[in-house]
């Protein structure tokens, strides 16, 4: 049962290579059908191959469901990820890349009655030394318009880094979900002001694998310690992800976390 004028948003983890786009085209839109989402957000930094995002598997997402794609670190893998990420507003790279990187980190739309605003963030700890998350969403959510829903995917590795951001932006945006490890948490909560908060959605790809990659290879590389390349798993795969219930005024009233 959803409370009085409450609405929903869909996050679904890291989508990986053709396995995961594959369960998403399957399964994302009777998903967001189930749970009464009104956003869908996938991450699809990984959808192509393992390492990127194409026209092509962008546009399989977007059939599949979704309304915003966000990303991460591997946004830049594949040829043409410049004039995708220009040419399409709807695919987010983290906002704290230099002006000078291509792309977008914010993404405001209208759908399901409500205004949003669709934030990507990346992490530093452990991550390349770009500009400062903390810095550049307070840039952004100050030129936001009043009354749209804040809905953030922080693509970061630190999970005390994202804990701190997720504090920080608590009172200012209603979802707050980390990406990037692979690994669903269990440390959904309302924060103190309002925003639901996930240290990670998880991976949406092969079950049969290391984090979405080839089992042998991951084995060989900790054997050898040599450079394998890693390639992405085939075989059965899983969308995970969360759901956040957000009442009249944004704040969330429920998380809960989906394997599908």
């Amino acid at each position: 049962m959803m409370a009085e004028n409450s609405t929903r948003v869909l996050m679904i983890g890291d989508v990986i290579g053709d396995a995961g786009v594959a369960a998403a085209a399957g399964r994302l839109r009777a998903l967001a059908d189930e749970t009464g989402a009104a956003l869908v957000v996938v991450n699809g930094e990984n959808a192509a191959g393992g390492f990127g995002l194409t026209r092509e598997t962008a546009d399989k997402l977007f059939a599949a469901g979704a309304d915003a794609i966000t990303s991460g670190n591997h946004i830049w893998e594949k040829k043409g990820a410049a004039e995708l990420l220009d040419g399409d507003p709807r695919i987010l790279r983290p906002a704290n890349y230099p002006a000078l990187a291509p792309g977008r980190g914010l993404y405001e739309l209208e759908k399901g009655g409500r205004r949003w605003a669709v934030l990507n963030l990346q992490g530093r700890e452990g991550m390349s030394p770009i500009d400062n998350p903390f810095d550049r969403a307070d840039e952004l959510l100050a030129a936001v318009e009043p009354g749209r829903l804040v809905v953030v995917d922080f693509h970061a590795e630190s999970f005390a880094e994202k804990e701190a951001l997720g504090l920080y932006l608590d009172g200012r945006v209603s979802v707050f979900a980390g990406t990037h490890t692979h690994v669903q948490t269990a440390d959904e909560r309302i924060l103190p002001k309002g925003a639901g908060y996930l240290g990670d959605l998880g991976m949406s790809g092969p079950e049969d694998s290391v984090i979405g990659v080839r089992v042998d290879v991951c084995i060989r590389r900790n054997l050898s310690q040599m450079p394998l390349k890693m390639e992405s798993a085939d075989g059965p795969s899983r969308l995970r992800g969360a759901v956040f219930e957000l009442g009249a005024d944004g704040r969330c009233l429920s998380i809960r976390r989906v394997v599908a």
